[in-house]
């Protein structure tokens, strides 16, 4: 292929990383910026902030959702191989059949790993 032939490819590239630059320091160039003490408090629903606005969270609740999105990709695979659980009866597939009940001995293992964890992990 001759190098001509990659121009528009070059310019499109040009356009795709410009784009971005381009619209960071036009925000920058554009915006209002009037500072004051209000406006440098920590947003709160509008309402006045109380204490810190930094807190630390507990590692239960990362844990939790952890867990949380483990099990939400667990009832996407479970629902595609409930659909073609019919298909699997008639054809004999062994194999299919094991692979999933393993799926799920991994799962259940797992959450119960992660929930022990959690229990040792109290603060």
């Amino acid at each position: 292929m001759a190098l001509e032939n990659y121009g528009p490819v070059v310019i499109f590239a040009f356009i795709a990383l410009m784009f971005p630059l381009g619209t960071f320091f036009a925000t920058r160039l554009f915006r209002p910026d009037h500072p004051t003490p209000l406006k440098d408090l920590t947003y709160e629903c509008g309402e006045m902030p109380e204490g810190e606005a930094q807190i630390q969270f507990h590692f239960q609740y990362y844990m939790f959702a952890l867990i949380f999105v483990v099990f939400d990709v667990a009832a996407v695979f479970l629902l595609l191989w409930a659909f073609a659980w019919g298909g699997l009866l008639g054809s004999g597939s062994l194999f299919a059949k094991v692979s999933i009940f393993l799926f799920l001995g991994i799962m259940f293992v797992s959450t119960q790993y992660a929930l022990k964890k959690e229990e040792v992990i109290q603060i």
